[in-house]
């Protein structure tokens, strides 16, 4: 009997118990923490560029070649694009879910290197960049200028050049997106009446700046092999690049027979402006630059935001004058509050189950022993999570406030069973201990695989909803592994240690509690014996719990992952096809005004150019509204839902545009709304109109 090793030798079990332990609280320092299991499919986006072209030009001349090559890539599940009439692309190809991210971006990357020969020759020149992204938000941080003396260039050029770079090294950071982003550019207004009145073309301007404003490599002189008495040696460098707009103006567009030149200025003018004005960012009606931080597959949130919030006060004192940041939407907010609540829950769950232990041993030495194993399955379960690559979640966390009930019952079963022995046949603990598990060795054995076949089995569901348990599964299944290795080594070894004889209890509180439960027990016996002599009536009570759980099981509303309030909700803002950024700017004023009463919200982000559901283009926008905290949100009109429906209301009677609300989806990454998302697809190439 491998017990008796450990109540002869209780240094050996503590020894064993400690391992576990300190595995498991190394692993729980370092474990990744999120809100639920990594269970979202990869995403690799691609993404191109097209200056001038038209929505329908880039998807014939850009979508198409890519798209036919990236086509059955390996592990591909899916893949949906979108063109703008801004000229520019993107490609998401979606994965199967549990492919390695790195493997299938470089055989995505293969791919589209194969449709490059067939792009557009100014495509190529921006370039065409493969990239991971998770659609997993973590943040949204807010650039602006509190006294209005720093425009949106300067603000999207500094960030773009000083922040945007210092966030993407952070580990857990996949990527980075600036909404409102205006890349510096030198604009070429060309004057079509003087290129006609000249005989030129834009093509022909656009020749001449490229082939004049290029970066020379001119080599150098007196280096070897050289003759004897040189002496010194020169690198040359020539000018280079254009850098400022009288430059440009200068270019020679065309030089006459007899001299005469032709300059850019000749035929239109130069500014220092952005490449694209296509999107614009507000926070809470007021121009503000937003910078969106997606969080890596597998990476812990909590500490990546927290990395990310200590980078941006490590930047702030060097920000310009007039610079201001702030987070106005932090999604971690939400996984924190839940993993707060579900720790609770988890120590309260300990407590209770303590107290009833004690309450029905009425002996603290033999309530401590429980209460000591009880811990060690819990924490060492730790351990082997982060071994299988799983993380800290509300999915996990949940599995162990149901394990607390599963794991103490092997310890109770062997300190009762040790108690009954000494008050019975007057052993000593040591004696009674060793006595004890020789008869509850078996019984141990056989719960322990009992529970096993129960759970065990959740692991190997397959697809999505698999995934998302499997995590469930393995938690309670190692809890209680670790728990009837601890009911085999150290319960019996602190019984040996701590039990000591005791009589019961006769008067107080633990005395009517006694009196009370041998009543209830004696009523359980004659109502247990009356059903035993009447099998019909039994199997009657039988049916009518089956029918019972049928009927409420057929009327219980069924979903993937219910939708919770996660303190911000969405809304889509979709224009005629013809309107442009002006319009759109000012429905989005508008809604601002709307909404900015409403009990509850406290940030409005706002994001015109651009949409979550429909891409790029001047007629759509985005917005995300911050509701306040949840201890500040108790009434039944500041929920998510009524306030969603106080929004949606005032909305809808908005003409101009076509305004949909939503909340984000339950799980992050998966989807980009909550809900149900419908495509319609033009299989026999019918026109989108």
């Amino acid at each position: 009997m491998i017990s008796r090793l450990f109540i002869e030798r209780p240094r050996l079990a503590g020894v064993v118990s400690i391992v576990i332990t300190l595995a498991g609280l190394i692993a729980l320092l370092n474990i990744p923490v999120a809100q639920y299991p990594e269970i979202s499919p990869p995403e690799i986006r691609v993404s191109a560029f097209y200056p001038g072209a038209d929505a329908q030009t880039v998807a014939d001349s850009v979508a198409a070649p890519i798209e036919a090559e990236v086509n059955g890539v390996e592990n591909m599940l899916y893949m949906s694009s979108t063109c703008s009439n801004n000229g520019g692309y993107g490609l998401t190809v979606t994965f199967a879910v549990g492919t390695d991210p790195d493997v299938d971006q470089v055989n995505l990357q293969n791919r589209v290197q194969q449709a490059i020969t067939r792009l557009p020759k100014e495509v190529v020149d921006q370039g065409v960049t493969v990239r991971r992204r998770s659609s997993d938000m973590l943040c949204v941080v807010n650039y602006f200028s509190p006294k209005g003396t720093r425009d949106k260039l300067f603000l999207s050029n500094y960030v773009s050049r000083n922040v945007s770079d210092a966030l993407v090294r952070i580990s857990g950071v996949s990527d980075v997106q600036i909404f409102g982003e205006m890349e510096y550019s030198m604009r070429v207004w060309l004057n079509p009446d003087r290129l006609v009145a000249l005989g030129l073309t834009p093509q022909d301007v656009l020749e001449a700046i490229r082939n004049q404003n290029v970066q020379a490599a001119v080599g150098s002189i007196g280096t070897s092999p050289a003759v004897k008495n040189q002496q010194l040696q020169y690198i040359l460098r020539a000018k280079g690049r254009l850098e400022n707009p009288a430059s440009f103006e200068n270019i020679i567009i065309r030089s006459g027979s007899q001299g005469a030149l032709v300059r850019l200025r000749d035929v239109g003018r130069v500014e220092l402006g952005a490449r694209s004005y296509a999107t614009t960012s507000f926070l809470n009606g007021a121009p503000a630059l937003g910078v969106a931080v997606y969080r890596s597959a597998g990476a812990n949130a909590l500490d990546t935001m927290k990395a990310v919030r200590s980078e941006l006060k490590r930047m702030e004192p060097r920000l310009p004058s007039d610079v201001r940041y702030t987070i106005a939407y932090d999604t971690t907010t939400y996984v924190r509050a839940a993993i707060g609540e579900i720790e609770f829950t988890l120590f309260l769950t300990f407590f209770l189950v303590v107290g009833v232990t004690f309450l029905f041993l009425q002996n603290w030495r033999a309530t401590l022993i429980p209460t000591i194993t009880i811990p060690v399955s819990l924490i060492g379960t730790f351990a082997v999570l982060m071994a299988l690559g799983y993380s800290a979640n509300t999915i996990s966390l949940f599995a162990l406030i149901m394990a607390i009930g599963l794991v103490v019952d092997d310890a109770i079963v062997v300190v009762e069973n040790t108690h009954r022995i000494m008050e019975e046949e007057g052993l000593t603990s040591k004696e009674a201990a060793i006595k004890s598990m020789q008869q509850v060795t078996g019984p141990v054995i056989a719960t322990t695989l009992v529970l096993l076949a129960v759970f065990a089995p959740v692991g190997f569901v397959p697809g999505i909803s698999g995934q998302l348990y499997k995590q469930f599964a393995v938690t309670i299944s190692t809890s209680v592994l670790i728990s009837s290795i601890n009911a085999l080594t150290l319960s019996p070894a602190l019984c040996a240690v701590f039990l000591k004889p005791g009589s019961p209890f006769r008067r107080g509180p633990f005395a009517w509690f006694n009196k009370a439960l041998s009543g209830v027990r004696n009523i359980y016996a004659a109502t247990a014996g009356w059903l035993i002599r009447r099998l019909a009536v039994a199997l009657l009570l039988l049916a009518a719990v089956f029918a019972s759980t049928y009927y409420l099981f057929e009327r219980t509303p069924r979903s993937f992952i219910p939708r919770e309030d996660q303190g911000a909700f969405f809304f889509n803002v979709q224009l005629a096809d013809r309107a442009s950024l002006n319009l759109t700017n000012r429905v989005m004023a508008r809604i601002y005004q709307e909404v900015k009463g409403i009990n509850g919200i406290q940030n409005f982000l706002g994001i015109t150019g651009f949409s979550l559901l429909s891409g790029t283009g001047e007629n759509v926008g985005f917005g995300i509204g911050v509701l306040a905290t949840w201890d500040e949100r108790t009434s039944p009109q500041t929920s998510i839902d009524a306030i969603v429906g106080q929004v949606q209301r005032k909305l809808g009677a908005m003409s101009s545009a076509r305004i949909l609300t939503f909340v984000p989806p339950p799980i992050r990454g998966l989807g980009r709304t909550g809900g149900f998302d419908f495509r319609l697809q033009a299989l026999r190439g019918q026109s989108p109109q």
